[in-house]
């Protein structure tokens, strides 16, 4: 009785929000006219045939991965290397503006590929099982950011890829004392959040850290409110503390300390452009991954929430992600997290893999009617910030039910 009422509400919240979804619905899906809602066992065959198109194509790319793969990624590696050499080198040594100019753009590059397109894909398992992939296994893996990799696993691979969000489940549904939607209870410092989040984005591996080391839950929650820690005991408060500064201490110091004190009397240059090239990083990351979770079209789902069926996770994950639109060598600096759809549904695969496969995943979108949005960065941009503007204000008015951004995929769940 439960599942058939919580069918009943869900399919009521689709109907009443289905003309106006018609029109945040990615261009590259054909509008249609709106159609009446499906029978329950109509919509469980729809998500079962959905179901099944992506477990064809997880089963396709699965057996073919291999070479290829190994291949890129050490393309990729080897053009992080160049860069990392080539932009240390200029930014010891320049003398004039255009010179260091190019030696800091060098570096960021260098940080940038080993932030997304190396580091992220490999803490997910991407390379675990590939011959001559070994330096690139997640066990052991060192991630050339300021984030404690052991912590990132659980909080990010754990718990925001499974239950992505699911309200209690998902630590991701705010960020600091950034609100991402509705399930997250309005405070009086989210009023503030627009120029929070600026101040966020300038640090955001910091904050990432902070974040996924429970230090943050610490800093700013009540334990019953806590995300990433299971209780407040002093062991676990400890615990906490250690993570986040056994990777602050061997980041910074080798970024903000070493190198610079190698330069000697240019000491005070080569800091500079080590800061400035882990802003870039961190301002060109957090504007990937807001761009990929936050927007008023993107799904919510209230505390409790499980999926009913396996087509059912598939269509959530899409619905609860954004993709934009870039060139290739854009891709590659965002870690391929421009298909953000792709990698919540296949998150071990390669980035290599997620490009590839995106037109065929919208494609399977379309013909099962679930929605899957994608548009240019710029305009994502400009989405994530109204929804953040939006979100920093108290809700207008009760929602119906607890259940936010509903549609006819969730069916079941």
């Amino acid at each position: 009785m439960r599942h058939i009422l919580y069918y009943k509400i869900i399919m009521t919240q689709a109907a009443l929000s289905h003309e106006a979804s018609l029109s945040t619905r990615s261009t590259l899906s054909p509008a249609a006219p709106p159609a009446p809602a499906a029978r329950p066992d109509e919509d469980a065959e729809r998500l079962r045939a959905f179901g099944a198109r992506l477990d064809a194509i997880r089963a396709r790319v699965e057996r073919d991965l291999g070479a290829a793969d190994v291949d890129h990624i050490k393309k990729v590696r080897a053009f992080s290397r160049a860069m990392e050499v080539t932009g240390r080198m200029l930014v010891h040594v320049a003398l004039d503006p255009v010179t260091y100019s190019v030696g800091i753009v060098a570096l960021w590059l260098h940080k940038q590929v080993e932030a997304t397109e190396i580091g992220h894909s490999a803490l997910h398992g991407a390379y675990d099982k590939l011959p001559g992939a070994e330096a690139f296994r997640s066990d052991g893996f060192d991630w050339r950011v300021p984030i404690d990799e052991e912590s990132w696993h659980t909080g990010h691979n754990i718990k925001h890829h499974q239950y992505t969000n699911i309200t209690g489940k998902d630590p991701d549904i705010h960020f600091g004392s950034i609100r991402l939607n509705r399930e997250t209870p309005h405070r009086p410092i989210h009023y503030a959040q627009l120029p929070i989040t600026a101040l966020t984005w300038a640090h955001f591996g910091f904050g990432m850290n902070l974040h996924f080391t429970g230090v943050a839950d610490l800093l700013s929650r009540e334990p019953h409110e806590y995300d990433m820690l299971p209780d407040d005991q002093p062991e676990t408060r400890r615990a906490a503390w250690r993570r986040l500064l056994r990777k602050y201490k061997r980041y910074y110091a080798r970024e903000l300390l070493l190198f610079p004190a190698l330069a000697g009397p240019m000491f005070g240059k080569v800091l500079f452009a080590n800061w400035l090239t882990e802003l870039m990083r961190d301002v060109y990351s957090a504007a990937t991954i807001f761009c990929g979770h936050v927007g008023e079209d993107v799904a919510a789902y209230p505390r409790g929430t499980r999926a009913g069926s396996r087509g059912a996770w598939y269509a959530m994950q899409v619905e609860a992600a954004n993709n934009f639109e870039v060139p290739l060598p854009v891709s590659i600096l965002c870690g391929a997290l421009d298909r953000q759809i792709e990698h919540h549904l296949f998150p071990r695969f390669p980035p290599n893999r997620l490009r590839e496969i995106a037109p065929e995943v919208r494609q399977a979108c379309i013909d099962h009617g679930v929605e899957y949005r994608t548009g240019s960065w710029p305009a994502m941009l400009g989405k994530v910030m109204s929804r953040l503007w939006q979100l920093s204000f108290p809700d207008p008015a009760p929602r119906d039910a607890g259940v936010t951004a509903a549609a006819p995929a969730r069916a079941g769940a």
